[in-house]
């Protein structure tokens, strides 16, 4: 469940925040700011000073708390340090949004994810299709391998040996037919 804030709770400062963590992390630096400002000796410019470069090249502030601070040091370090060259407070954030002058390449870009997204589902059940294919070819070769009844795999192999058994039971046949016209003979001729 999301808590509602109220406009006391994500004000810092003179500032007001959008966000519970923006206004925590913005109270979080009001207190370093206050700790800064009370134990710092502005009586030597030449500390406050590396306190500023530290501050900055550490990016240790990120919210505009921080940077008022920052820019109250900068100016006092301008005032006491005339000529010396003191860095501005670099700003990581950007604050100028181009809108696009249409909304219809946004429209286009979904409806690209779309169709991407179907093809890829398309493409998903090709490949099923195809795989539970392939295993059908091999099991109907598997099959057809396996079987005793001709195919066109063995089929010559099959009539060889059907013609071969033929020609054999013929041949003993006709072994018999000899043997007993010899033994009629036989018998004829005493």
């Amino acid at each position: 469940m999301e808590e509602k804030n109220t406009y006391e709770d994500l004000t810092v400062g003179n500032y007001h925040f959008t966000t519970k963590e923006d206004a925590e992390l913005a109270a979080l630096e009001e207190r370093k700011t206050t700790y800064l400002h009370t134990h710092m000796d502005y009586t030597n410019p030449q500390t406050v000073l590396k306190v500023y470069q530290k501050a900055i090249e550490d990016r240790f502030f990120k919210t505009p708390v921080g940077f008022d601070f920052l820019a109250g040091l900068r100016k006092f370090l301008v005032q006491k340090l005339p000529g010396k060259d003191i860095p501005a407070i670099p700003m990581y954030v950007k604050y100028t949004q181009k809108l696009r002058a249409q909304t219809k390449p946004a429209r286009e870009r979904v409806i690209r994810e779309e169709q991407k997204q179907k093809r890829m589902d398309r493409f998903h059940m090709s490949l099923l299709c195809n795989i539970a294919l392939v295993i059908l070819v091999i099991a109907m070769f598997a099959i057809t391998v396996s079987s005793p009844s001709p195919n066109i795999l063995n089929y010559e192999k099959a009539i060889v040996n059907k013609y071969a058994a033929w020609e054999e039971e013929l041949t003993e046949r006709e072994d018999e037919v000899r043997e007993k016209e010899r033994a009629l003979d036989l018998d004829i001729e005493q």
